[in-house]
């Protein structure tokens, strides 16, 4: 079966004087799926992102954004996508209704008070629709600008850290929005500084990291790279010793003592390793065991052991 990809780009690069901020970006979308996008502070996320909308030219490399070329197409493109940025773009003078209307009718969508209407009803913001938008709350906000982004129904979906700031409920309904717009058949490119939020939403990630991918896969793929960890927590130092012995054995990985805590850890790829296993197995070789673990790797790991930044910021 043949993939059909609603972002493609093949070696973008973008400098900004002596700053290479993209440098080779091969990035690859599938229609109708959430890629989220994560990296380091400074990776070149953001710029990336300026890149595939048309803010930015590309100094070299090509990109098809819906099937249209990024440079030579840009006016194509730009009727084909929706964007939110990290900052909402909404009028603060102007009530949630009129905004709306104001962006259908700068699209020339027919009928911007029907359409206007639809999202406001679709993001929960009816009962709020005709005050000024400078007095919503920060979530009301950003679903209003995630509304206005929608108003010509896009086949791709650009969000720039969509949930910052949001507290847990206005996070959950942007969620709930983004999973509507994919079972709809929108694609959907997700950067974000929540890694619960990419586990959640993204059927691919995208690992960028000094102004390149340097990672793929779904979540799935990218966690066994990183592996789960095994840890044993002994009675007595010298049994140590023996724990480390056999988590040697069974993850191949050099186990790590912790002689304060009496504690010996090791990181295991066997997708094969179980927590009964790993008991069994102390247990022959005579271990006095006070307690044992099998933590599955987070996208945290991930990022932490595949960048080689600790910070993941916007």
């Amino acid at each position: 079966m043949t993939t059909t990809y609603a972002v493609l780009s093949e070696g973008l690069e973008k400098r900004f004087g002596a700053v290479h901020a993209v440098r080779g970006l091969d990035l690859a979308v599938a229609e109708g799926t959430v890629c989220g996008v994560l990296g380091p502070n400074g990776a070149g996320k953001t710029t990336a992102v300026r890149l595939l909308t048309t803010l930015l030219r590309p100094d070299a490399g090509s990109a098809r954004i819906a099937g249209h070329d990024l440079v030579r197409e840009a006016a194509a493109v730009r009727r084909r996508i929706g964007v939110t940025g990290q900052y909402a773009s909404v009028d603060g003078d102007l009530t949630g209704r009129e905004n709306l209307r104001l962006f259908a009718r700068l699209h020339r969508v027919r009928d911007a008070s029907a359409r206007a209407a639809e999202l406001l009803d679709r993001f929960g913001l009816t009962e709020a629709a005709d005050r000024p938008a400078s007095t919503l709350s920060g979530g009301m906000r950003r679903r209003l600008d995630l509304a206005a982004s929608l108003i010509r129904r896009p086949e791709v979906l650009f969000l720039d850290e969509p949930t910052t700031g949001l507290d847990p409920a206005s996070r959950n309904r942007i969620w709930d929005a983004v999973r509507s717009l994919k079972e709809e058949g929108t694609t959907v490119l997700l950067t974000t500084q929540y890694l619960e939020e990419a586990d959640r939403l993204a059927d691919d990630i995208a690992l960028v990291d000094r102004g390149r991918v340097a990672h793929t896969g779904t979540p799935a793929e990218l966690k066994a790279l990183v592996g789960a960890h095994a840890e044993a927590v002994v009675a007595d130092a010298d049994a140590m010793t023996r724990a480390a012995a056999v988590l040697d054995r069974l993850t191949g990985a050099e186990p790590v003592l912790d002689h304060e805590r009496r504690a010996v850890g090791a990181v295991s790829t066997d997708p094969t390793l179980t927590l009964p296993r790993l008991v069994r197995e102390l247990d022959a070789a005579g271990v006095p065991l006070v307690d044992a673990s099998l933590h599955p790797p987070t996208l945290d790991d991930v990022f932490l052991r595949l960048t080689d930044s600790k910070e993941l910021t916007a």
